[in-house]
């Protein structure tokens, strides 16, 4: 979102106007309508969900990143259909993008803190420590939102230069010196929170379904529809993470380079843009996707909004549930997957 959608940039390279002006405002609108009213829905859920387990208190702060990430679109909109006024894209700039990264990020590093604390419940079950307690979650949560902020408000700050023109286009050119240089920096920083938590998911998520099929084995005949669904569970995770975030990460340094670095040529620069722009697109589609997701994640949540919709629940899938938990230890982390990853 940050250098966003222009006609022409710092070196007068040429966009298309109709895919800046039209094609991608009308893609955010379509994913603001969809996001706002499913993570609005979903946070009116939470609040009706007590937060006795971590993993909840986790997905509380995914819905809130994600409503907030969400109110960031109508901005981009108008400043890219050039319906606003002309300071609204120094608007963009210099608060509402950089609040978008902020959440983005925010997001992900609460889906890491998902996978690590799933994978130590039911991986090691019998492990015990004070980090999967709800009050040590909400404390780095509380750090998380801290750190992120830390990292981005250098870039408001910093996006202090005037804009030369009515509509300025490139953010890059409403930074001064140090703010280029921070943004490269921030930029790496945030590149390499997204490729950890996409290498620790992969672990944890790998030894989870390891542990379940090893169960599966075991218990097959009472363990068959909980391995089915989480299965459906890890996939649905990695899903998002692949189809949203990873083409944008890909793409991600060699354009900041190219908004920093005079050695691009236009038609480099030209490529780079397009390419930011449509897989940054995918990575807003994920405030859609979220709010599906909890729907397999979090059977608290799926309960409560079965009765706020007044449906019932699926006898066959909560008795087994029932069953399975009394068993035995093992079974219990297996169920454990089945209700909360």
């Amino acid at each position: 979102m940050l250098n966003s959608s222009a006609n022409t940039s710092g070196n007068h390279c040429t966009y298309n106007s109709v895919v800046t002006k039209q094609v991608i405002p009308l893609a955010y609108s379509f994913i603001f309508i969809g996001g706002f009213l499913l993570n609005g829905t979903a946070a009116w859920i939470f609040l009706h969900v007590s937060s006795k387990k971590s993993f909840i208190v986790y997905l509380k702060n995914i819905v809130v990143a994600d409503l907030i990430m969400s109110l960031t679109f109508p901005f981009k909109i108008l400043a890219d259909t050039e319906i606003g006024p002309g300071q609204l894209s120094f608007f963009v700039c210099r608060y509402s993008a950089v609040v978008f990264y902020l959440n983005m990020y925010i997001g992900i590093a609460f889906f890491g803190l998902i996978g690590f604390d799933r994978y130590y419940k039911i991986v090691k079950p019998g492990f015990t420590s004070f980090v999967h307690t709800v009050n040590y979650s909400k404390i780095i949560s509380i750090i998380i939102w801290v750190l992120q902020m830390f990292l981005a408000l250098p870039n408001i700050i910093l996006t202090n230069e005037s804009p030369k023109e009515r509509n300025p286009k490139n953010c890059m050119s409403l930074k001064s010196e140090l703010g280029k240089y921070w943004h490269k920096a921030s930029s790496y920083i945030c590149l390499g929170i997204f490729w950890i938590v996409f290498f620790l998911l992969t672990i944890f998520y790998s030894l989870i379904s390891r542990k379940i099929y090893n169960s599966y084995k075991k218990f097959r005949r009472n363990s068959e529809a909980t391995k089915k669904k989480t299965n459906r569970n890890i996939f649905s995770i990695m899903f998002v993470f692949v189809i949203c975030f990873v083409p944008y990460h890909l793409c991600r340094i060699p354009y900041t380079l190219s908004q920093t670095e005079s050695k691009y040529t236009c038609q480099s620069k030209r490529s780079l843009f397009y390419a930011k722009e449509f897989t940054l697109l995918l990575s807003a589609a994920n405030v859609c996707l979220d709010p599906i997701i909890y729907v397999f994640l979090c059977q608290p949540f799926r309960e409560k909004l079965y009765q706020k919709l007044n449906l019932k629940l699926r006898a066959t899938g909560e008795a087994e549930n029932s069953r399975s938990r009394r068993s035995n230890t093992l079974r219990e982390s297996v169920q454990n997957c089945h209700s909360s990853i």
